[in-house]
């Protein structure tokens, strides 16, 4: 199986507003950009929307080291939130769960592919992290414009 890190960042100004998200791929030597946005939409939808299109730039179930500097995206995976809002019938706890046609497709690439989420501070010393970021704010940007 192969073994991919992966970055992702999501940009949004106002919530909602305007967004972007974006995602770095590596694979041994090899490194790809993928990004996108949307005219009107939240920050946590483009965190959720660049991992999910990163792992289906996978063209094989692989294992993968996933960095994002949302909270929200790692502790949903590694706290154990999502198996809980699918047990519940893609609810949380206090009601309503948002995204969940974001999860919903997240969920089903996590049965797909081997996926270790790490967090990482924004805004720091991560370089991929930083260039995620520009990448995602420069597709915001694009929706600033219009």
């Amino acid at each position: 199986m192969k073994h991919v890190t992966i970055y992702t960042d999501g940009a949004c100004s106002g919530n909602p507003g305007p967004g972007g998200w974006a995602a770095i791929l590596r694979y041994g030597g090899h490194e790809k950009e993928l990004s996108g946005g949307e005219p009107e939409t939240t920050n946590n939808r483009m965190e959720l929307l660049g991992a999910i299109t990163a792992l289906q730039a996978l063209r094989e179930p692989c294992q993968v080291e996933l960095y994002t500097d949302s909270q929200y995206l790692a502790n949903a995976i590694n706290l154990g939130w999502l198996r809980e809002w699918k047990k519940k019938g893609w609810k949380r706890k206090g009601g309503e769960l948002k995204n969940t046609d974001l999860w919903q497709t997240l969920d089903a690439l996590l049965q797909t592919h081997t996926v270790r989420f790490h967090w990482v501070k924004g805004h720091a010393d991560n370089e991929y992290n930083n260039r995620c970021d520009a990448l995602a704010v420069a597709e915001r940007e694009k929706f600033q414009q219009i």
